[in-house]
Parts: structure tokens; sequence; C-alpha cells
């Protein structure tokens, strides 16, 4: 029986839907677990500013990973500023690249507050080409669902979370993480217990411990409901 200390969780495609609207459903159940002491922490490709703002509106109180693991956050730790993870330098020379050789690519509106990536959106560039036009360099690509990201191969959404969880000692294996994308793999990984929402990637359902009916912020929901408030687990 896994006893389960926090619950992490992606944003997009998780908890909020397909068109990046938060899901009430999620909401609820990520309250329901604060209000019973299980801290709940936001684990997302999105930028610093965006991920903490989630977690202020939910009222997660475990902290935040963001940009796919390249930095992480914590009211009250680390003097209270961001741990930047993710090294920048080859995802800079990379991305000049990647202007210069794919002149039609469109970048996200975030690039400028990214501390430790690069995004584009995918509406007229593949991950091939992506691909083709960064391979002399030292980064590797996320498929969010909604973007694709350039980021530092030595940091991972699942690595980071264990340095968040190390400051609050909360062991990885008492830790329910639920996610629906690629760059979701590693972070649920690291998790002792592994929920993929039905709309997830099959690599992710490969993985899972359970593989909720229900799409989104109702997955999420679901199986918070049937493993960590009825402790069915």
């Amino acid at each position: 029986m896994v006893k389960i200390d926090a619950v992490a969780v992606d944003i997009d495609g998780t908890i909020t839907d397909d068109k990046r609207q938060i899901c009430i459903s999620a909401i609820k159940a990520l309250r329901t677990l604060e209000d019973k002491g299980i801290p709940t922490i936001i684990v997302t490709g999105n930028v610093a500013d965006f991920a903490y703002a989630t977690a202020v509106l939910i009222g997660s109180s475990g902290g935040v990973v963001f940009e796919n693991g390249g930095g992480i956050f914590k009211e009250d730790e680390n003097n209270g500023e961001i741990l930047t993870l993710g090294d920048k330098t080859q995802v800079e020379k990379a991305h000049k690249k990647v202007l210069k050789q794919i002149p039609h690519i469109i970048s996200s509106s975030d690039n400028d507050f990214r501390l430790t990536e690069k995004c584009y959106y995918k509406d007229n560039v593949t991950r091939d080409e992506l691909s083709n036009a960064i391979r002399e360099f030292d980064v590797i690509i996320y498929d969010s669902g909604f973007a694709l990201h350039l980021t530092d191969p030595k940091v991972n959404k699942g690595s980071s979370l264990e340095k968040l969880l190390k400051w609050q000692n909360i062991s990885p294996k008492n830790v329910m993480g639920i996610g629906d994308s690629e760059n979701d793999l590693e972070f649920l990984k690291h998790c002792g217990f592994k929920v993929a929402v039905q709309n997830a990637d099959d690599s992710l359902k490969e993985i899972a411990d359970y593989i909720s009916p229900l799409k989104y912020g109702d997955g999420v929901a679901d199986a918070i409901d049937k493993f960590v408030l009825n402790n069915n687990i």
C-alpha cells in the first residue's frame, strides 16, 4: 500500500482542457488535498511566473517545477528565490540557428520570460524540422502537446521534482504524479504512484499505475478521489 504524502500535477492537458482552460474539478480536488494537509505541487513546461501564479490561484503549497525542470521555486526556501537548474547556453545557440534555418517558425510569446528554454508553436513546424536544425547542439526537444521546447538535457521534470521534494523531506516514493504528455514521462517515473489521464500519450499509459477513464482535470479529480481521499491504494 502506497502512502501518499504529496500530489504533483502537470498543467497543460492535465488540469486544463484542450483549450488550456483550467478544469474546476481539478481545482476542487487539489484544494481538498490541501485542506487535509497533503501538499500539491505544480510540475510544468510553463515559465516560472505562470507556474507560480497557477499555484497561488489554486492554493498549492508544495512549490513548482517550471520549464520542464529548468528550475524550481517554493515559498520560504532558497531565500525566497528561484533556483535555476538548467543551463541556457546551448539552448540560446540552437535558437539562433533555428531562427536562421526555419524562418517561418513562430516562437512562443513567452520566450522572453524563459530562464532556461526556448519554445515554439507547433502550427507551422514539425518536430523533424526542428530536430534537423539543432542536431549539432547539446539540447533536447520536448513536445508538451501544445508546443515544442528546447531544453538542457541535464535536467527534466523528474530530477528537478526530487530536488524540490528534498526541501520538504518528502520521498518521491510517497508522491502521486499525474500527467498527460511526453514531457511528463521522466516526472512520472520519479513518483511512487503514476497516473495518466485518459487523453495522455501512450508512453505515459504504458508506465502508469492507473489510467483514468476521464480526460483532463476530471481525470485528475478521479485519481485523487479514488486513491488519496478514499485511500484505496
